[in-house]
């Protein structure tokens, strides 16, 4: 039975009033006391308590996603500075391309409709596909590329929510969808959009890590003689310019041609390069859909990976967890095959799709039955690091998963 008690209520009150900081300005704010205080009474929310006191640091297992996009603009300056002071000791720059073949952080090439103000100023002609109203049945529409526009001209957006309204008759209200349990607080006025190398010179001075990830390009490849080839060695190379020891570098694809290109011809960053498994939408032709859940079904397997050198894996959390008759959540087949191959495993995205009370979406579809409250974030956090193994967790807030690795010594 979940209930209140005193101690968890005075953790609560003392996340108002102590600021758990570091002197280079990590602090978890008040979400981490407010799961606990959510959590059902019992050894993990004891020990999660028992941290109260700690001072907040920085970890590695702690990933921002595309920065702190719970409240703030996805990949902007804003969002990645507040992720860093939540402790994240890898920040994510996903990597697309403009008209011009210049590398820019968004997290697709084709979604500038949703994550700019294009729409409300002169660069919405430019759109492969302008503004449409709402009308009947048919939804509003937009689609709008970084590769539609220059550099020059991508620097004049500004970032916004990333979200949509499907019901609007105009560009503004199409602009103002964003969710009620995320905020437009943090991006009324700021919102600044960065190129990847920006990224990696704020990274660099926040003292964290990266983890760039090359986004499956929205045009046809090789674009005006840019290849696929070209642009997976053009992200390397910014990070070879900038000076970056290549052990700093997480670099990610769902394209493993990608995975494989980098391990081939940059070895020492291919060491650390991320398969981003997305299989589970596979289907084989003569053996139909993919399980996702069973690793027997995935082509390439685990092993065969390895084989190829791939030493990290990452998968959506639901492939790494299962619950077992007592409703204990427990590793998958899918994270037991990724441990027998030795392949270390990252996962994706906590606090992402909606809040656990409503049933938490698609992120946490394997474990949804034992899940009830918020507070259940950290119980699906620790199922991941023990029962799964994960060595790194990216989050939408990171704070969260900062809290949890500095209370259970994680690096």
């Amino acid at each position: 039975m979940r209930h209140l008690t005193l101690t968890t209520a005075l953790l609560a009150m003392a996340a108002g009033t102590v600021s758990h900081a570091m002197p280079d300005g990590v602090t978890y704010g008040p979400r981490p006391f407010y799961l606990i205080d959510r959590m059902e009474d019992g050894p993990l929310k004891d020990k999660l308590a028992s941290c109260q006191g700690q001072s907040a640091k920085r970890s590695k297992f702690s990933i921002g996603h595309r920065g702190a996009p719970l409240q703030f603009p996805e990949h902007t300056v804003e969002s990645n500075r507040a992720a860093a002071r939540m402790g994240a000791g890898i920040l994510e720059c996903d990597v697309t391309f403009t008209a011009d073949k210049q590398l820019v952080c968004r997290h697709a090439q084709n979604d500038l409709h949703t994550t700019t103000d294009i729409l409300g100023g002169e660069l919405a002609a430019k759109c492969t596909q302008p503004f449409a109203p709402a009308q009947d049945d048919k939804k509003a529409s937009a689609e709008c590329r970084a590769s539609d526009i220059t550099l020059a001209e991508f620097r004049t957006l500004t970032g916004k929510m990333d979200a949509a309204n499907r019901a609007a008759t105009t560009p503004a209200e199409y602009m103002d969808g964003t969710a009620n349990w995320r905020t437009d607080l943090y991006s009324v006025q700021d919102g600044t959009l960065m190129t990847h190398a920006e990224s990696i010179a704020l990274f660099d001075s926040l003292g964290v890590d990266f983890t760039p990830e090359l986004k499956s390009p929205s045009v046809e490849m090789p674009f005006d003689g840019f290849s696929q080839a070209d642009y997976a060695q053009k992200l390397i190379d910014e990070y070879k310019a900038a000076g970056i020891d290549p052990a700093r570098v997480w670099p990610q694809s769902f394209n493993l041609d990608d995975v494989k290109y980098w391990i081939e011809n940059e070895p020492e960053f291919g060491a650390q390069a991320v398969y981003l498994d997305d299989r589970y939408e596979a289907s084989d032709e003569d053996e139909g859909p993919i399980d996702p859940m069973d690793p027997a079904t995935f082509k390439p397997t685990m092993q065969e990976l390895a084989d190829m050198g791939v030493n990290y894996i990452a998968p959506p959390m639901w492939m790494l967890l299962t619950t077992d008759e007592s409703g204990k959540m427990v590793a998958s087949e899918y994270a037991k095959a990724a441990q027998e191959a030795d392949l270390d495993i990252i996962t994706w995205t906590l606090e992402r799709s909606g809040p656990l009370t409503s049933g938490g979406g698609w992120y946490f579809q394997s474990v949804k039955e034992a899940t009830d409250t918020d507070g259940d974030y950290f119980t699906i956090l620790h199922a991941l690091r023990e029962e799964a193994g994960v060595i790194g967790v990216f989050s939408d807030w990171p704070a969260t998963v900062t809290y949890y690795a500095n209370c259970m010594g994680l690096e």
